[in-house]
């Protein structure tokens, strides 16, 4: 962003940006505890709305989380123990880019834990949530949707372009073959732990320009004192929408 700008000079992104880091001065200050979950079908785009979010934020106030697959020792430990260290403290914004929600998603569909592990999360993730609300932590989860098309796209660039090799897994074949069984794990998940303290929102992302500048005004609506969100506007409720069971026959999410 420019420092010789004017408010009024501002494009959309960059003024839902600044928003964000006025919300986060009130934050710093207030005390406010933010963690903002991003999940999402591999090539969902979470990786460049995410750096759209923490491009202007305070480094030190800001943490992204991407864990990588559990060691011996944290598969011997409580689901949920390896990501409890790294919740927000006073002042502190946390993105989990993927989270405990593996075992909504990957962990089933792979085959990395068993259907008992997957139906024991499904059970007790949205109890844990509850305690992390009625902590004082403002918890957000994402979930950005991709067309199979938009995802094969994306997929091929990670092959074929050098700057984006980084971004390639093992897994992304498995995207494209098991794309079925991801839609049917995505639907359970999000019907299971859509509750009232802490609901999915989601948000279809074939159009990352879009999709990063209405999550950012999601974000602006989420954190931030009116005064300060007012200056922004409201999402594309046609990009972001609150998760209902509707959602997953009329079109709005891929199927």
């Amino acid at each position: 962003m420019s420092k010789t700008k004017h408010d009024g000079d501002l494009n959309d992104l960059e003024q839902a940006q600044l928003a964000l880091v006025h919300a986060q001065q009130r934050a710093m200050e207030s005390g406010q505890k933010v963690l903002i979950i991003f999940e999402g079908r591999d090539a969902a785009g979470k990786d460049g709305t995410i750096r759209r979010l923490v491009e202007h934020l305070s480094v030190r106030a800001t943490r992204v989380i991407a864990l990588p697959k559990p060691s011996d020792r944290e598969r011997g430990q409580w689901y949920f123990q390896r990501y409890v260290r790294h919740l927000p403290a006073g002042g502190e914004i946390v993105i989990f880019n993927r989270s405990w929600y593996n075992r909504g998603g990957v962990e089933p569909v792979m085959g990395f834990c068993t259907p008992e592990e997957h139906e024991a999360f499904l059970r007790d993730v949205t109890t844990f949530e509850g305690m992390l609300v009625e902590s004082g932590v403002c918890l957000i989860k994402l979930w950005l949707d991709v067309s199979k098309k938009e995802q094969a796209k994306r997929l091929k660039e990670r092959h074929t372009d050098p700057l984006k090799v980084l971004k390639s897994s093992p897994l992304d074949d498995a995207a494209q073959d098991r794309w079925d069984a991801y839609t049917q794990a995505r639907d359970e998940m999000l019907k299971r732990t859509h509750a009232a303290r802490s609901p999915w929102v989601c948000v279809r992302n074939d159009d990352k320009e879009a999709g990063r500048l209405n999550v950012l005004r999601h974000l602006v609506n989420a954190i931030a004192p009116r005064p300060i969100a007012k200056t922004v506007k409201d999402p594309d409720p046609d990009i972001v929408f609150p998760f209902e069971l509707e959602a997953l026959s009329d079109g709005r999410l891929e199927r």
